[in-house]
């Protein structure tokens, strides 16, 4: 069974009189247009009246019907109507239905319903869309003059006479307010079609404006920058991640994937497996800050930190990443000085201290070389030495992440006391009341010089960043089988930024450092080294004006 032909208008568009829409062409070509359909139809009656009504060709009415037309034609093709009134060319449908007038009565005997042409100039009048209350009155009262004003001429002035062919105006009528609804339909939605067009052209250009803004910082950014689909696909790659990426191509390939880039861990020379190169995590929808990889090799090798954010589409569901990659080259180099320079300095501390504490006990070991005051002073220098050279000790296994730590059963609560006890003259001098919060008797497994040095550390911190006075609270307690340690105070206290930082080495906080207090930011960090090698926490709680508080969590 063959299937039925059809009219592809694609293939036969070369068969079309008129290739372009119709608000496309000019003025005077739309109102040519608008009266041609009328002229080929006055064309086809003048031809049937000349092939069986020639007599008819005699009736002057008809005669003015034929010549009137061509007339208005002949006007509708030469006046440059653009440069008249925009609305100047409806006086063309008007006069169409006084010359159709002529024709009804030029050829009432021969050919009849001429006076049905009077549709297309109704229609004309009514699709124009201008003036479309006085389009629909002349959709009735042209076809009325039409019907009516040959009764007037003749005299024929009965009611029977004037009621019998008013549905034919009325029928013309009812077509040019159809007409007028439909053509005022159109407008509405070419209007909206319009107010859509210049949102979506105005959002165009918006959206262009913004893109060429976001390329310009991309561009502009000293920061790598690469955006992945969710299958891994690189979707944008801003001129600082293409230099990073050609940084980590290797020399024998020069479109490699994911896994054969150069990147390599932080020891510089083992190569990272391919679930933690940071794209591939980002592909895998992590979310990460700051991770440390090198990228090439040799002289030219760099390091660069990589955080990645992931992308949701609207149903939640992940549709890509963003991985940022910063060139921390520069800031490595300086760290790893920094602490090369420390653990240059804490060794060459250790030698002259180890030295003192030598002569110093040598002395002590003599009860007749000194008096018992000065036996004392000089116990005050042996301890105080000896917090030195711990501290030494303490920069150097900070640096290397090693501190050594001798665990037995000790009192934490007297450890506490102790420490408060020492720290009660400078208590006093700054005009700040210590108070304890202890058992009797707290026992635990701890390295118990090393705690003490965590409490003094705390309770002198505690001292030293309360210069205007204040309280000093510490308390200590014992809950399913950890050792809790506590010192608030009441001082200068830490925004969010500063807490952060807290535990970083050689870091002050900017409202230390601006009132002078002493100190090189190296406590915090040490305790901490040493709370952590017992298996613990520390945590603090600030808020700048209103004190701190630390809290020390310990196995018991």
């Amino acid at each position: 069974m063959t299937q039925p032909s059809t009219w592809d208008i694609a293939e036969k568009k070369q068969l079309l009189v008129f290739r372009r829409s119709f608000h496309e062409h000019t003025l005077r070509m739309r109102v040519v247009l608008s009266q041609l359909p009328l002229s080929v139809c006055v064309c086809i009656s003048a031809i049937l009246v000349w092939l069986y009504f020639p007599a008819t060709l005699e009736n002057p009415l008809f005669l003015i019907f034929l010549l009137s037309q061509a007339f208005l034609l002949a006007l509708c093709i030469m006046v440059p109507w653009h440069r008249l009134p925009f609305a100047t060319f409806l006086i063309i449908p008007i006069l169409d239905m006084v010359s159709i007038g002529f024709a009804r009565e030029g050829a009432v005997e021969s050919i009849t319903g001429l006076s049905v042409l009077v549709v297309l100039p109704v229609i004309w009048l009514c699709a124009s869309g201008l003036y479309p209350k006085l389009a629909i009155a002349m959709s009735f009262l042209g076809p009325l003059g039409i019907v009516w004003v040959p009764l007037f001429v003749r005299g024929t002035l009965s009611e029977q006479d004037f009621t019998k062919p008013l549905l034919f105006p009325i029928l013309m009528l009812g077509i040019g307010v159809s007409v007028s609804v439909l053509t005022l339909s159109m407008v509405r939605q070419q209007r909206a079609l319009e107010q859509k067009d210049e949102a979506l052209k105005e959002a165009l250009s918006v959206s262009t404006k913004q893109e060429r803004l976001l390329n310009t910082v991309m561009e502009a950014l000293p920061l790598g920058v690469v955006a992945v689909d969710g299958d891994g696909h690189d979707i944008l790659m801003n001129r600082r991640q293409r230099q990073t990426h050609t940084l980590a191509t290797p020399p024998d390939n020069q479109d490699p994937n994911e896994s054969q880039l150069l990147i390599f861990d932080t020891d510089r020379t083992t190569p990272l497996v391919a679930d933690r190169r940071p794209v591939r995590r980002a592909v895998l929808g992590e979310r990460f800050t700051d991770q440390l990889v090198w990228l090439g090799t040799g002289s030219d090798q760099r390091a660069f930190t990589a955080s990645a954010r992931p992308m949701v589409d609207d149903a939640g569901k992940f549709a890509g990443s963003v991985v940022v990659f910063s060139d921390v080259t520069d800031l490595v180099n300086a760290l790893a000085a920094k602490d090369d320079f420390v653990a240059n300095v804490s060794h060459e501390f250790r030698t002259p201290l180890t030295s003192i504490l030598g002569y110093v006990e040598l002395i002590l070991d003599d009860p007749n070389a000194l008096d018992a005051k000065a036996n004392k002073q000089l116990d005050i220098v042996r301890r105080n030495a000896e917090r030195l050279l711990t501290l030494v000790s303490d920069l150097l296994a900070v640096r290397s992440g090693q501190i050594v730590i001798q665990p037995h059963a000790v009192d934490v609560a007297e450890l506490v006391r102790g420490s408060v006890n020492s720290a009660e003259p400078r208590a006093a001098k700054a005009g700040i009341r210590l108070s304890v919060n202890l058992p009797d008797a707290l026992e635990a497994h701890l390295d118990s010089s090393r705690i003490a040095q965590v409490l003094d550390n705390l309770v002198s911190n505690a001292i030293k960043y309360s210069p205007d006075g204040g309280d000093v609270e510490v308390a200590a307690w014992e809950d399913q089988d950890f050792i809790f340690c506590r010192v608030t105070d009441t001082g200068m206290g830490m925004n969010e930024e500063e807490q952060g930082e807290a535990f970083t080495k050689f870091f002050r906080a900017g409202g230390v450092r601006k009132s002078a207090i002493p100190g090189v930011g190296l406590g915090l960090p040490i305790s901490k080294a040493i709370v952590e090698a017992h298996g613990g926490t520390i945590t603090l709680e600030s808020e700048p004006g209103r004190g701190t508080t630390f809290t020390v969590k310990m196995p018991s």
